[in-house]
């Protein structure tokens, strides 16, 4: 197992990425004043993303099976553990997108290759806080 998003299992036999793309931000309001330099205010972290990027095979994955369970999910509105397969607790993520690319096709249309993009919104700011809330 690579990862888990909700109960969607990441796998190298079903529905693996290549890239991982972590995105964090942190926000700054400002505030212009008459006669010297803005006023500036940290406002803490921004929502974090992360994107998973890969390419399935329809001969040696799931392909089609796993793009549709993965939209299946995101059309709920849900939030969904992200837990890597090493155990790291990356928090609760919605999924925001999701874009595929068919290439290779078959006499019958269906795509031999198809590239994919889910692209993650953190919604809890601490996971671990999430998960001692979820224990008690």
């Amino acid at each position: 197992m690579m990862m888990v998003l909700g109960m969607f299992v990441f796998e190298l036999a079903s529905s693996p990425y290549q890239t991982l793309e972590q995105s964090k931000s942190w926000r700054h309001a400002s505030q212009a004043r008459i006669g010297i330099g803005p006023a500036n205010q940290f406002l803490g972290p921004d929502a974090e993303t992360i994107a998973l990027s890969g390419v399935l095979y329809e001969e040696l994955n799931a392909g089609e099976v796993s793009l549709l369970a993965l939209e299946e999910m995101a059309d709920t509105g849900e939030k969904y553990f992200l837990i890597e397969g090493t155990g790291w607790i990356y928090g609760e993520y919605v999924i925001e997108s999701i874009k595929t690319t068919r290439s290779l096709f078959y006499k019958n249309g269906s795509a031999r290759k198809i590239e994919f993009n889910l692209s993650l919104k953190r919604i809890t700011s601490d996971p671990l806080e999430t998960i001692m809330g979820l224990l008690q």
